[in-house]
Protein backbone atom coordinates (compact mmCIF):
# COMPACT_ATOMS: atom_id res chain seq x y z
CA UNK A 1 0.00 0.00 0.00
CA UNK A 2 2.80 2.41 0.89
CA UNK A 3 4.67 1.78 -2.39
CA UNK A 4 1.48 2.40 -4.35
CA UNK A 5 0.92 5.71 -2.52
CA UNK A 6 4.48 6.79 -3.26
CA UNK A 7 3.90 5.89 -6.90
CA UNK A 8 0.78 8.04 -7.03
CA UNK A 9 2.60 10.98 -5.45
CA UNK A 10 5.50 10.61 -7.90
CA UNK A 11 3.02 10.51 -10.78
CA UNK A 12 1.37 13.70 -9.52
CA UNK A 13 4.74 15.45 -9.35
CA UNK A 14 5.50 14.23 -12.87
CA UNK A 15 2.21 15.67 -14.08
CA UNK A 16 3.01 19.05 -12.53
CA UNK A 17 6.46 19.04 -14.13
CA UNK A 18 4.95 18.04 -17.47
CA UNK A 19 2.47 20.90 -17.34
CA UNK A 20 5.27 23.34 -16.53
CA UNK A 21 7.28 22.08 -19.50
CA UNK A 22 4.19 22.27 -21.69
CA UNK A 23 3.79 25.97 -20.90
CA UNK A 24 7.48 26.62 -21.46
CA UNK A 25 7.51 24.85 -24.83
CA UNK A 26 4.31 26.60 -25.94
CA UNK A 27 5.87 29.97 -25.09
CA UNK A 28 8.99 28.98 -27.02
CA UNK A 29 6.95 28.02 -30.09
CA UNK A 30 4.94 31.24 -29.92
CA UNK A 31 8.21 33.19 -29.72
CA UNK A 32 9.67 31.47 -32.79
CA UNK A 33 6.39 31.40 -34.74
CA UNK A 34 4.41 34.53 -33.85
CA UNK A 35 0.63 34.26 -34.09
CA UNK A 36 -0.58 34.05 -37.66
CA UNK A 37 2.70 32.65 -38.98
CA UNK A 38 2.09 28.91 -38.88
CA UNK A 39 1.71 28.58 -35.12
CA UNK A 40 -0.92 25.90 -35.52
CA UNK A 41 1.39 23.72 -37.60
CA UNK A 42 4.27 24.20 -35.18
CA UNK A 43 2.08 23.10 -32.27
CA UNK A 44 0.77 20.14 -34.27
CA UNK A 45 4.29 19.01 -35.14
CA UNK A 46 5.31 19.46 -31.49
CA UNK A 47 2.36 17.32 -30.37
CA UNK A 48 3.23 14.56 -32.84
CA UNK A 49 6.89 14.52 -31.81
CA UNK A 50 6.02 14.43 -28.10
CA UNK A 51 3.48 11.65 -28.69
CA UNK A 52 6.03 9.52 -30.54
CA UNK A 53 8.59 10.16 -27.79
CA UNK A 54 6.14 9.16 -25.05
CA UNK A 55 5.08 5.99 -26.88
CA UNK A 56 8.69 4.92 -27.44
CA UNK A 57 9.67 5.55 -23.81
CA UNK A 58 6.53 3.81 -22.51
CA UNK A 59 7.17 0.72 -24.64
CA UNK A 60 10.78 0.62 -23.45
CA UNK A 61 9.71 0.87 -19.80
CA UNK A 62 7.09 -1.85 -20.24
CA UNK A 63 9.65 -4.20 -21.81
CA UNK A 64 12.07 -3.43 -18.99
CA UNK A 65 9.39 -4.14 -16.37
CA UNK A 66 8.39 -7.43 -18.03
CA UNK A 67 11.97 -8.74 -18.02
CA UNK A 68 12.08 -8.88 -14.22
Amino acid sequence: MRAQTVGYIATAFGLVAGLAWNDAIKAFIENIFPLGQGTMWAKFIYAVIITIFVVVITRYLLRLANRK
